[in-house]
């Protein structure tokens, strides 16, 4: 077809302008030579014209089922709906990197747009056209999109069942967005090494794109955790898995820069740690691009074996050398405003933030590439367990929401024993009442009791905070509790907002203790009328229901749902059998605030009528996704405009 021709076409176009404008971008850094400078703008515009052109090439080929495509063939086929024909564009390699360079060649344009007179724009762009034309060099010669068949099958094998599911229209491009908008800090963070421009201006410009980030990476995490929990069909929502663990790594480090940020900004601290940190953000997003295309992980989410692993390494290992030599040759220029002064301080204690975070990053890290490093010294695999990641990351995890509550107790320079002991008083006597509440009402292990004392202590010290700050505005103004709320909220977007997040951020850890403390499971293979019961709830078998959808056959085994004795409705658990995948397993689930019940469908015999299912009941799984949602307002609050402050 002409239009997949164009496509591969316009992406070869747009590689030789990304080439060209970031020699001439430099070029025109270096000399402060405008004429250059004008000709690299307008190479930006033409990259992003270009690649454009090539997704709607692709999405062109998929909606006209052109199975002449390799791409086509391999990831749609007729039956396929348009919604799921869409998530198709990023479900394999060639397209993920593809809308990888649509996302990267846009924000580019918008950098430009925002930046036209900055110091920094050349060096900026530089770095950004340089990152596109790494991506579009492997779309080109590596894993064109556009590849043809040699001979063209009447029909396409169709998407994976695992990704036929809502979820998979937002979750990869969330991270993606997420993943690629670190891009920008990163290249700013060059920029300002280049030109020695290390004041707070480079930290400014980069805030709203780093905001913008990290709430599309968490908002991918969140929506990955999400699918895994009712599309893979295990009971759980976070395994540990590599691919899982590199899209976590940039949002720690990400994290941990948000926060460090802060304290440059307010102190002129932390300059060092703010380059590092944006640094390795960065590369822990091109890290995670190689892990899913290296082929030397086995994942669920992986792309599978690939010969691009050996050219994200060297990028990668680039991007490290050239930014920690010019760290280096910078560091004279990047001293303390100020010294660290009392551990009483907030600046102290976003510093021991910092540490705990990249002590977490390394943590994961090492678990992750674990294997393949044993592999390559020993000449075996070592298996690295969900329990290592699990019993590494805990104590790290619950001193950093600790850190939430302590932090909002001190002061800037520092917090006198006094302020801090009165301060301390209400939220530690509350605390410790609802441990020793929880202690006589039957849960009696250690680290459950530590870990909801650290929910309830730190969401104490955000409300009263909260609290505290309206009661002055009430004052001082004349205004309702909400009003004064508001007004305070609106006023200081980025403090409160920020509580807001810390809030959704400890419902998330509420749901997380619950679901993995508490969980109980029950599996038993049922014949028709047989009940099975766990807790409150029993499930009375009703057999197996087939069903015909486009495309592929539902089986179900349907349960009438009985809690504490009473009829409560009907629930099932399914399996999809689609042509060319292995059956899909799609679970029940019955959530409220205080529990899920989760059924799942093992096996069967629609001939005997016999099923095997396993039932979890995992208490406060809601709230991970009620926090989710808590931090994704509390980001768009921090993320909108100031307004004016008024006079009351």
């Amino acid at each position: 077809m002409i239009v997949t021709y164009i496509g591969f076409q316009a992406l070869n176009i747009a590689l030789v302008f990304a080439a060209f404008s970031t020699i001439v971008y430099f070029i025109g850094g270096r000399f402060q030579s405008e004429r250059f400078l004008k000709s690299a703008q307008r190479g930006v515009y033409v990259i992003f014209a270009m690649v454009l052109l090539g997704s709607l090439a692709l999405l062109y080929a998929l909606f006209a089922r052109d199975f002449s495509i390799e791409y086509v063939a391999h990831y749609s086929n007729r039956s396929l709906s348009w919604f799921y024909t869409a998530a198709a564009f990023w479900a394999g390699q060639a397209g993920s990197l593809l809308l990888w360079a649509l996302l990267l060649s846009l924000f580019a344009v918008i950098v430009l747009r925002q930046n036209k007179h900055s110091v920094l724009l050349p060096y900026t762009m530089g770095v950004i056209n340089f990152t596109t034309f790494f991506f579009l060099y492997l779309l080109v010669f590596k894993t064109n999109p556009f590849q043809k068949l040699a001979i063209v099958p009447p029909d396409g094998n169709g998407l994976n069942p695992l990704l036929q599911n809502p979820g998979m229209i937002f979750h990869p491009p969330s991270l993606y967005i997420g993943f690629v908008g670190f891009t920008v800090p990163f290249a700013f963070a060059v920029a300002a090494l280049l030109t020695k421009n290390l004041d707070d201006q480079w930290v400014k410009k980069i805030r709203m794109w780093t905001l913008f980030s990290w709430l599309f990476l968490t908002v991918g995490n969140i929506l990955g955790m999400q699918w895994a929990y009712v599309e893979l069909g295990w009971g759980g929502y976070w395994a540990w898995d590599p691919v899982e663990n590199s899209s976590l790594l940039p949002w720690l480090t990400g994290t941990a820069f948000l926060h460090s940020v802060i304290v440059q900004e307010r102190r002129g601290m932390l300059k060092i740690w703010n380059i590092s940190l944006v640094t390795l953000t960065f590369a822990l997003t091109i890290f995670g691009t190689f892990v899913t295309r290296s082929g030397l992980i086995s994942s669920v989410h992986a792309f599978g074996v690939s010969d691009m692993g050996p050219l994200f390494l060297g990028f990668l290992a680039l991007i490290l050398l050239v930014s920690f030599y010019l760290l280096f040759l910078r560091k004279d220029l990047l001293k303390n405003k100020r010294e660290l002064g009392s551990w009483t301080s907030k600046e102290s204690s976003f510093l021991l933030n910092n540490l705990f975070f990249v002590a977490l990053t390394l943590g994961v890290f090492l678990g992750t590439i674990m294997p393949t490093l044993s592999e390559l010294v020993r000449g075996e695999k070592m298996t690295v367990s969900i329990e290592f990641f699990n019993k590494m990351a805990t104590p790290v995890g619950l001193s950093i929401f600790f850190l939430i509550g302590v932090c909002t107790l001190f002061s800037w320079g520092k917090t006198s024993l006094q302020k801090l002991t009165k301060n301390l008083i209400a939220p530690g006597l509350i605390t410790v009442a609802f441990i020793l509440f929880l202690f006589f009402i039957g849960i009696r292990k250690v680290l459950p009791l530590m870990a909801l004392g650290i929910v309830v202590f730190a969401t104490l010290t955000t409300i009263i905070d909260y609290v505290r700050g309206v009661w002055v505005k009430k004052k001082t103004g004349k205004r309702s509790f909400l009003s004064s709320l508001l007004f305070l909220i609106l006023n200081n977007k980025r403090r409160y907002g920020g509580y807001i997040v810390h809030l959704g951020a400890l419902m998330f850890l509420l749901g997380i203790i619950g679901s993995s403390a508490f969980s109980i499971e029950e599996t038993k293979t049922l014949k028709k009328g047989e009940s099975l019961q766990v807790k409150k709830y029993k499930l009375v078998y009703k057999g197996i229901v087939g069903n015909q959808e486009k495309g592929y056959l539902i089986d179900a085994a349907v349960f009438d749902l009985y809690k504490n004795e009473k009829p409560i409705g009907e629930i099932k658990a399914e399996k999809h059998l689609h042509p060319n995948f292995q059956p899909a397993t799609e679970v029940g689930i019955r959530s409220t605030l205080i529990e899920d019940l989760y059924v799942i469908l093992a096996n069967y015999d629609k001939q005997s009528q016999l099923a095997t299912i396993s039932v979890m009941v995992n208490p406060l799984v809601l709230w991970i996704w009620i926090g989710g949602i808590v931090m994704v307002l509390g980001t768009f609050i921090s993320l909108s405009p100031t307004l004016k402050k008024k006079t009351n």
